[in-house]
């Protein structure tokens, strides 16, 4: 933790030093006068505005996603038959660029709506892989034991299968949570109302280099907040049933 703060301070500092010297133009600002934005009194009810819009897209499409993934998952392993098709469709998805289907998204779903999707099914992925390793991983001599005692495919993974994917499970909650909060920012982009995202894309267009900064530093931050609470979750999973 020591050397991981001094590296922080380090990186700060080197920050600082470069946007004062100006070695890398207009294009970096010190830190100081990015911090000088954020803590603006007359901004304060913008930046709290355009954090609760992409907040609030962010918490239901990362609970959509969640709900989504662990369900498909589950599936795939309770009916063996529908693992191929479902790997599939997710990788498919998958692999279609944000960029491209936002989009399709705001033709079918609106403009309003788009971010949270973005978010959704950027969760869902991850959560749909993590949640499919972890129920793989189960003990043979586990299944086999629940076998013999006469539980059923339903009993085996209520009782072996999926407690014993929960740390998985959670270290995929925490590793979607950044990619949850990446698809509604570009999400936003596509004409939402409010949000970082539209903050962000009109400080790019008028060339508010300080503002373009501030925003980016407050989603950092934010995406290693909910990283390193999720960490905590998932180190407590990890303890209680490893």
């Amino acid at each position: 933790m020591l050397l991981g703060a001094w590296g922080i301070a380090l990186f700060l500092a080197g920050w600082e030093v470069v946007g004062q010297t100006g070695a890398l133009g207009m294009s970096c600002p010190p830190l100081s006068a990015v911090l000088a934005v954020l803590a603006d009194p007359a901004r304060a009810l913008l930046f709290q505005r355009a954090l609760g819009a992409t907040l609030g897209a962010v918490a239901t499409g990362y609970g959509l996603g969640l709900v989504f993934g662990v369900v498909a998952a589950a599936a795939g392993h309770l009916l063996p038959g529908m693992r191929g098709g479902l790997d599939r469709t997710s990788s498919v998805i998958h692999a279609i660029p944000s960029v491209a289907l936002a989009p399709l998204l705001i033709l079918s779903l609106g403009r309003q709506a788009t971010p949270a999707a973005l978010a959704g099914i950027n969760t869902y992925f991850i959560l749909y892989v993590a949640t499919s390793s972890g129920l793989a991983g189960t003990s043979p001599v586990l299944r086999d034991l629940m076998s013999v005692l006469g539980a059923g495919r339903w009993m085996r993974f209520v009782r072996i299968d999926l407690p014993a994917a929960l740390p998985t499970l959670v270290s995929g909650m925490r590793m979607a949570a950044p990619g949850a909060l990446i698809g509604a920012i570009i999400g936003e982009w596509f004409g939402a109302s409010r949000g970082v995202g539209v903050i962000i894309l009109n400080a790019m267009q008028n060339f508010q280099i300080p503002l373009l900064w501030s925003m980016v530093l407050l989603t950092v931050m934010i995406s290693l907040t909910l990283f390193w609470l999720l960490g905590a979750m998932q180190l407590g999973a990890a303890r209680r049933y490893r």
